[in-house]
């Protein structure tokens, strides 16, 4: 039997804006409702491989509902202005990709599905209804099924109704969910139902005597309570109202056939340029889409030549060498193994030459590699840190990199998230993506070399003109292709970044902080940090013998035993058995979260010891297990520092992550003494003084918070002195707590519900407690009111070193979405400064170790805190040296304060 999808528009689509996170292109147009629509309706695809395929959409002209019912819909709020925008963008994607789309003036997406389904059926064609709506639950037959779409924090799930699926979820058959809700009514639709009557009692009714017709033909006859015949009787002109009004009509006057609708080849040339535009570089991978051939974007066609060889000689690589040595600067792109490297430059105004190196062919290899990755031959690249940390394995100290597209990329759009070549290719040209990065990258690529003994193409250039060149170095196939197309890409991103990083002032910020940074970061890495493993296997031990005891005195506690981690398992013993209240439910029963386990523990004794076993198995699953399994056969532990994830400018650290080691609670901080120096030496730990506090005093210019710094006294005591109206020196531990809850809270945009929860009191406390802070601190008040201004106004913030955070959240019509930009705007210029300093500190840091011959190095970096690990007789300069780089980086109305302490582990540090 052939198949057809038919697709909801209007549901699928709002499903997705609500629960994939908003995306936009560079220009502002938001996204998220196409993109998550496109890979719900491409997912569905390629599970069912229906024959035919179309979507329905609803019109804004009112239906014969609205007109039978002045109330139908009526409480519903417009669509949000995000949202709308997005309508005939996806209508646009879907002509282009020959889907057939159907809506009607006075008819609804339903009713065309009911139509549509009920010819399917005619035809002998089976129908998938994709929606995410309970409405079409009544048009499931024996040829016709209901995929109901939810789609939650990204991800989507699909939930399958049958006529067999849905009589076990309901009951009853498909066709009197128009029944239940005659009954019941549906808010959503603001569809009235019996007055009285809710879904527990309608369900009831109908399972027992089928549809509201049945029930009404004898109403003294029904085995009810007095009070719902009552209701029942009185409600009967709704209910037959809301019948009507709940009925999905199958007679819409369209013109259909399931022949109309079989899928057809995409218009490609179209829906390229419309992907293009909207920025789905995945979405156009996936579909495996190609940009129009023989057209070129541009005024002027530039024709010129571009030549490509492999190296086998060694006497030719050494004239490249010298060649590359006059170049202002080369494209390189090397794979991961360093095995094969290829450099693409320009010999003149309209040729371009690259080539090849491979360690297979050439003689004389790592001499020449060492050669080329030296700081006389200035080198563009993609990921340098990555790179020049493989070039640390070699023994190879790479330098002279002048530009990284992988981190301007960052720089130009830091919430991206992924900044591969293929992806940046389709973002800033109208071209082609290149050749995907695994046909280079797969085991055995340049196996068979007879392939490439030489290899030349010239002909029409396909960059276009010579000012926005975006293509490869030579039509060329395979895996050389590929490589020579990435290599030459390298540098036409960087004439299209180079005067954007200018022109949004961040040309400093990158050339002077943040490619200078990477070297640092890839000696990092390859230093790596001691772990004492005996300790760390010790410590599991131990957690495992307390983690046992836990668990005999929960089943003792809970008198049976059961899987302490199942969340159901544990709801159940917890609520049923043993009565406590239930806090919170889910779709999936009791949630027996922290949040909630803290508001029970004075209820049960089990519930502190269900708490204590949790941090237990999760300091020995997560970091004892997890760590043991990543220490390198040297004893340490090399984590890789991310320096293009975080929108605030932070490093990450990630495989495995040392900047996330717990340090609040004793058995957490315990792990600290793990991390310790080499024999003779000593670890040395500096942090900044409440660093982001600082920055706030000093961008926000408030004279109390600059004069509170200055003088050395203490921050958190000066606020608590000031919010709970006493003298400093009678200002409590818990005055002094709550204080710095509000301090820290306040640079985070925090909200008085939020302090109320953080310290433990009302939210009108939480409340007061704020204003008196604005009342000191006034010109934090003023700050907040006008850098959300500014940022409403130019689309973005800035850190004092010009990194940019856009925010289109900030125009949004949706209230949460539009909060988050607000607190965004807030803290981003404080922590982006914060992250910003921290980097030139480690820049000057290493710098100075190296430049003093100290054998000291840079161990690992934790937001404000840097860690050394030296000699014990250098352990007093490092010190030294750490405070005064640290405390240098910038001149603020305030001192930046740093502190160092040396000791054999991390603990030891603090």
């Amino acid at each position: 039997m052939n198949k057809l999808m038919v697709i909801d528009g209007n549901s699928i689509l709002n499903r997705a804006f609500y629960g994939i996170r908003m995306l936009t292109t560079r220009d502002g147009t938001p996204t998220n409702a196409v993109y998550g629509f496109l890979n719900i309706l491409l997912k569905l695809v390629e599970e069912e491989t229906p024959q035919g395929l179309c979507v329905t959409f609803d019109r804004k002209a009112p239906t014969f509902r609205h007109l039978a019912y002045e109330g139908y819909k009526a409480q519903r709020k417009g669509m949000p202005e995000e949202l709308a925008a997005q309508l005939p963008l996806v209508k646009d994607v879907l002509d282009a990709m020959n889907i057939p789309r159907y809506e009607l003036d006075g008819w609804e997406a339903d009713d065309l599905i009911g139509t549509i389904s009920v010819k399917d059926t005619a035809a002998g064609w089976e129908t998938v209804i994709v929606t995410g709506d309970k409405d079409s639950l009544q048009l499931v037959t024996d040829t016709a099924r209901v995929k109901l779409v939810t789609t939650r924090m990204g991800q989507t799930s699909t939930k399958e109704m049958t006529p067999d699926t849905f009589r076990e979820a309901y009951g009853f058959d498909p066709i009197h969910i128009i029944d239940l809700k005659a009954l019941m009514g549906d808010a959503s639709d603001n569809i009235p139902g019996v007055k009285g009557i809710g879904e527990k009692t309608a369900m009831d009714l109908i399972q027992r005597y089928t549809s509201v017709e049945a029930i009404y033909q004898d109403l003294e006859a029904l085995e009810v309570k007095p009070a719902v015949r009552k209701k029942l009787t009185e409600g009967e002109e709704q209910a037959r109202l809301s019948y009507d009004l709940a009925t999905i009509r199958t007679d819409a006057p369209i013109d259909f056939t399931p022949e109309d609708a079989v899928r057809k080849e995409y218009n490609v040339p179209v829906l390229y340029e419309l992907l293009l535009k909207l920025e789905f570089a995945k979405l156009i991978d996936r579909l495996g889409l190609k940009a129009p051939q023989g057209e070129v974007q541009g005024e002027e066609t530039f024709t010129g030549t571009c030549t490509s060889e492999v190296v086998a000689d060694r006497a030719r690589a050494e004239e490249l060498l010298d060649l590359w040595r006059q170049k202002e600067s080369v494209d390189v792109l090397a794979l991961p193994d360093l095995d094969v490297v290829a450099v693409e430059w320009w010999e003149n105004e309209r040729d371009s030459c690259a080539a090849i190196l491979m360690a297979s062919r050439l003689e004389g290899y790592d001499g020449i590699c060492r050669a080329l990755f030296a700081a006389d031959i200035k080198k563009n690249t993609h990921d340098v840190k990555n790179l020049l940390s493989r070039l640390l394995a070699e023994g190879i100290e790479g330098e002279g990199f002048v530009f990284d597209t992988a981190l301007a990329a960052y720089l130009l759009s830091p919430t991206d998230g992924s900044y591969e070549l293929e992806k940046l290719d389709v973002t800033y040209f109208n071209h082609e993506a290149p050749k995907a990065k695994d046909t280079y990258l797969k085991k055995d690529a340049f196996a068979p070399l007879e392939q490439f003994e030489l290899l030349r193409a010239a002909g029409q250039d396909p960059y276009g003109n010579r000012e926005d060149r975006e293509g490869a170095a030579a039509d060329v196939s395979g895996p050389m292709g590929a490589l020579l197309s990435h290599c030459a890409l390298i540098g036409a991103l960087k004439e299209v970044m180079a005067p954007r990083l200018e022109e949004l002032g961040m040309h400093k910020l990158y050339y002077e902080l943040e490619l200078p940074l990477c070297p640092v970061l890839a000696r990092m890495e390859r230093e790596g940090f001691l772990v004492d493993r005996k300790a760390l296997t010790d410590f599991g031990h131990m957690l495992e013998g307390r983690i046992a005891a836990d668990q005999e005195a929960i089943y003792d506690l809970a008198g049976e035993t059961f899987n302490i981690n199942s969340t159901q398992q544990f709801g159940k013993i917890l609520f049923e058995k043993l009565g406590l209240p239930p806090v919170k439910k889910t779709k999936t029963g009791y949630s027996t979260n922290a949040e909630v386990l803290e508001k029970l523990r004075d209820k049960h004794p089990i519930v502190d010891a269900v708490l204590d076993y949790r941090q237990l198995t999760k300091l020995k699953s997560t970091y004892v297990d997890g760590l043991t399994k990543v220490i390198a056969p040297d004893g340490r532990i090399h984590t890789s520092f991310q320096n293009t994830v975080t929108a605030t400018g932070r490093l990450s650290s990630t495989e495995p992550n040392l900047q996330n080691i717990p340090v609040r609670t004793e058995l957490g901080a315990e792990l600290r003494k793990m991390f310790v120096a080499g024999p003779g030496h000593v670890l040395v730990d500096a942090d900044y003084s409440q660093i982001e506090l600082r920055l706030l005093a000093h961008i926000a210019g408030d004279e109390h918070m600059i004069a509170a710094f200055s003088s050395g006294e203490d921050i958190h005591t000066v606020t608590a002195s000031q919010v709970f109206g006493v003298p400093a020196e009678l200002v409590t531990h818990e005055m002094r707590r709550r204080a710095k809850a509000v301090n820290f809270g306040i640079v985070y945009g925090i909200s008085d519900f939020s302090l109320s929860q953080d310290i433990g009191v009302t939210r009108r406390e939480a409340k007061e407690y704020m204003e008196r802070y604005f009342e000191t601190y006034s010109g934090v008040r003023a700050y907040m009111t006008r850098v959300v201004e500014e940022a409403r106004e130019k689309g973005y913030v800035s850190t004092l070193l010009g990194r940019r955070r856009w925010l289109p959240e900030l125009r949004s019509s949706n209230f949460n979405t539009r909060s988050f930009g607000e607190r965004v705007a807030l803290n981003a210029p404080i922590q982006g400064t914060a992250a910003d300093l921290i980097k030139e500190a480690m820049i000057r840091v290493d710098r100075r170790l190296r430049a003093e011959g100290l054998a000291g190095r840079l161990v690992l970096q934790v937001h404000d805190e840097l860690i050394v690990e030296c000699p014990e007789e250098e352990a007093e300069r490092v010190k030294a040296l750490l405070e005064e780089e640290m405390e240098g980086v910038a001149r603020l109305a305030v001192p930046l304060t740093a502190e160092a302490h040396a000791g054999r582990s991390w603990a030891q540090c603090h």
